[in-house]
């Protein structure tokens, strides 16, 4: 049966590596992998989310299990459109009216590419759609009151980028994304492997090593964990064993890049905010902020206390929920 009455409200991290929704009211609802598993003969969808994931390097040739957002922008449309529809669909159920969406884009996005995801997202089924930037919607998130004129600077950490912001009165005063995050570690780790161990490992082992003992800040007691690889000598399977403070030298570049990022933006930021953001810190927020010792080394490098918010992940959804209350407003002003 339909539901009778307006649509949800819906606010989406559409995160390159997961897609967090936030329902006004019901907080979050959704969390799923940004994946789609298509079939290139037919271009049907198969599969989207956790199952689509599961398919990731494991599917005959005519499947591709892709990921249609590289970098934190859409790199597949129709795909992308897609996978918004499903997800739209899944949390909105049979409802008469097309909810009103939010969604978060990076810092530095052109104007094609925030088309980009409005067009997708009212493809998808949206009556309306507005952006959010990602330091603005993790700060939110991260419970800091942003309307105050003081400075704060948030560090989101995601799958494909790193937003950088210094907010104060409810905007970014000073701001840069880069495109080292997440999936930029899963690389360095797959590059190190084959280069110190001779072994070819998948995006999903990469990750495991990450989450399990990646750090970028020696640890006190080296940690270790077995992966299976295939060996680029014979061409056979391959079990090793791989310590942490390998992953402290697979890791310790990107996370420099993040670190000489956020130099470069206090130095441009203005004295008064920067005084500011000395008091009270820097705030770390999204999945790639876990990486152990990330908040340490940045700590260490800048000379600033360093926090990651309460429920990092989720950050961005929940300041991009939070934001849903202030629709009304941006849809009066739009008109």
């Amino acid at each position: 049966m339909f539901k009778f009455g307006l649509g949800q409200d819906i606010g989406i991290d559409l995160g390159t590596a997961t897609v967090i929704a936030y329902v006004k009211g019901k907080g979050i609802v959704l969390r799923e992998p940004s994946v789609v598993a298509v079939d290139s003969n037919t271009k049907e969808v198969l599969a989207v989310g956790q199952e689509a994931r599961r398919m990731l390097g494991r599917t005959p040739g005519n499947i591709v299990a892709t990921r249609p957002l590289r970098e934190g922008v859409i790199s597949d449309y129709t795909v992308t459109e897609k996978m918004l529809k499903y997800f739209i669909n899944k949390i909105n159920g049979r409802t008469l009216f097309a909810p009103r969406t939010m969604i978060c884009i990076p810092s530095r996005v052109t104007e094609v590419e925030k088309k980009a995801v409005i067009d997708a997202a009212t493809q998808a089924g949206s009556r309306k759609v507005f952006l959010i930037e990602e330091p603005i919607a993790a700060a939110i998130g991260a419970g800091i009151d942003i309307a105050k004129p003081c400075g704060n600077m948030v560090v989101d950490i995601g799958g494909g980028t790193t937003d950088i912001a210094v907010i104060s009165l409810g905007g970014s005063v000073e701001s840069t994304s880069l495109k080292v995050a997440g999936d930029k570690f899963d690389e360095y780790i797959v590059k190190y492997i084959k280069k110190k161990h001779n072994i070819m490992i998948g995006e999903r082992t990469a990750e495991d090593l990450k989450i399990n003992i990646g750090c970028v800040y020696p640890k006190i007691q080296d940690a270790e964990m077995e992966i299976r690889g295939r060996d680029l000598i014979t061409g056979l399977p391959r079990t090793i064993t791989v310590y942490s403070s390998e992953m402290l030298e697979a890791l310790i570049e990107p996370a420099m890049m993040i670190v000489d990022s956020v130099h470069s933006v206090l130095e441009k930021t203005p004295p008064e905010l920067a005084a500011d953001i000395s008091d009270k810190g820097i705030y770390m927020t999204g999945g790639g902020c876990l990486v152990d010792g990330l908040d340490k080394l940045l700590q260490e490098k800048t000379g600033i206390n360093v926090m990651i918010a309460n429920d990092a992940v989720s950050c961005v959804a929940l300041g991009t929920g939070k934001a849903l209350d202030n629709l009304d407003a941006l849809d009066r002003a739009g008109r």
